[in-house]
Formats: structure tokens, sequence, C-alpha cells
């Protein structure tokens, strides 16, 4: 039988102890702190934060509140300083869509090292799978990088420690918010692409459109959105909760917002939480 939901109030505060990992926690009030980096996670040097005219982008250090339904947590890494604020406990979600980006990423950092030239066809699915998250080509891409490896290559290569992959599925790995937040730092770092194709799979990410343009991106100041990199995931399951995974990566910043919730409520319950908890962790909203 499933648990009923319940309103969730989530408040954001400063803590410098990182909790472990758990199973989705019961439905009631819970905290938002800053999680702990691991060490070592970058072999480049963070570039500066994004930085508005009176100071910061964001402000990770304040109070985050929503009132939902269902499951949400979120991530903030701060690329200059190598610091990671967020929620805890680390309940992982899946990543339906937002997973591609990965996935891409490892096909195309693969080529690289093996000094061969992705072919038209190849490249032009790879950027209709990231900008418009079309899901034709992706198994099979995602079985070209080894289908389950792949996403243990990605726990490696990103320094992730909630992550979990399902054999036969890209879209069913689960991640918590800060490995989501890992995963674009490790994505912008190059990493995650190789010092070839970063630079390609940024700009796809830069131009995602239609469905799967939303969340932070929505309320980020104008002049910013067309620099920042995004890759969302939005799927109703047959466990009747809608997924919602959203991740941002900007200069010298990356966020991500992790949701399920009962179908009923629709994709934009999720999409709204996104928006919402992005626009109180900015400096000015």
């Amino acid at each position: 039988m499933r648990r009923p939901f319940a309103v969730l109030t989530l408040v954001a505060a400063l803590a410098t102890t990182a909790c472990s990992a758990s199973e989705d926690p019961p439905e009631v009030a819970s905290s938002h702190v800053p999680a702990a980096a691991a060490p070592s996670e970058s072999p480049l040097p963070a570039e500066s934060p994004a930085k508005s005219e009176s100071g910061p982008l964001f402000t990770p250090t304040q109070p985050v509140s929503v009132n939902v339904k269902g499951f949400w947590s979120w991530a903030y890494y701060d690329l200059k300083t190598d610091q990671l604020f967020g929620s805890t406990p680390y309940t992982t979600s899946d990543t339906a869509s937002m997973a591609k980006a990965w996935v891409a990423a490892d096909w195309l950092r693969r080529q690289g090292a093996a000094n061969k030239q992705p072919s038209s066809t190849a490249l032009n699915e790879l950027s209709r799978m990231i900008r418009d998250s079309e899901t034709e080509n992706t198994f099979k891409y995602h079985v070209e990088n080894g289908n389950l490896t792949s996403i243990k290559r990605m726990i490696t290569t990103c320094g992730l420690t909630e992550t979990k992959g399902t054999q036969n599925s890209w879209s069913l790995t689960q991640m918590s918010a800060r490995d989501v937040a890992r995963l674009a730092k490790c994505i912008g770092d190059g990493r995650a692409a190789g010092p070839k194709w970063t630079n390609w799979l940024l700009n796809e990410m830069r131009n995602v459109r239609g469905p799967g343009r939303f969340g932070p991106i929505e309320v980020l100041p104008a002049e910013l959105q067309k620099s920042t990199a995004i890759k969302n995931g939005w799927l109703a399951r047959d466990d009747g909760q809608w997924h919602i995974a959203c991740m941002a990566l900007g200069d010298g910043w990356s966020l991500s917002i992790m949701a399920h919730y009962p179908s009923s409520l629709g994709k934009d319950y999720g999409v709204k939480t996104c928006r919402e908890v992005t626009k109180q962790l900015l400096t000015q909203h």
C-alpha cells in the first residue's frame, strides 16, 4: 500500500556536517543544509561564479521553503570555492531524460580517446537527443557505451556518491541532487565529454528547446540564460508518480533540483518546484 503524501515545508539552514544517503524519508518536515563537497573532484581550476551588479548571482545559505506534496531536493555547487550546498538526507530520484547528457558525453569522450571522428549522422542524433530530448536513439548510444558499465563510469569519473544505475536503462538512473550538481560540474570542466567535445556538448545544452526548456533557466536573469547549459528530465512512471530532474550549469556554478510526486498533479507541478527553488536561491528575487 502506498503511503499518503503530506504537505512538506522544507527550510535551508547553515551546517557543516554531511549526512549519508538514505531511502526516501517519510513525508514529514525536513531540513535543507549545505552538503560537504567530495575532495579533489576537479582536475581543472574552477571558474569564478557569475555575478550580478550587486554581488553573487546565488546565495545558497539563505532559507529555501516550498510547500509541495511528495519529495523534492536541491543542491548548489560553488565552483570557485569547491563548496556544495543543499538538501539532506541525500535521497535519490530517477533522472529520466536528464541522463542523456551523460550518454552523449560518455560516447563522445570515448570517440575522442580512440581518435575517431563521429559521423554527421551521429552528431545530428546526439544533438536532437540533447536539444529536443529525442529518445529514439538514446538506448543505442547507451548500449555502445557499455550499458550499466557507462553509469558506473559516470560515478567514478565525476566522483558521485549516491548514484545507482539499472541494467538496460539510462533513464532509471538514481541520483541525489548533489550528485546531479557534481555531474554538471563534470560536464563543464571537461571530464565527462573530454577536451575535444566538451564545448560542443555545452553548446547543445545551451540550446535546449521545446518541452525540455524549463526550470532554473526560466528565472535566471535574461542576460545569463543564453550562456547557461541545461538538461532536464520529466516522466510520469508506472509507480504513479511524476519524476522531475532539473540540471543547470553556469559560469562558476551548477544547480540541481529533483522531485517526485503523485501523477495526478501533472508535469508543471514539478516544473514550478524547480523554478521556485531557483528563484529563492537567487540573490535578487
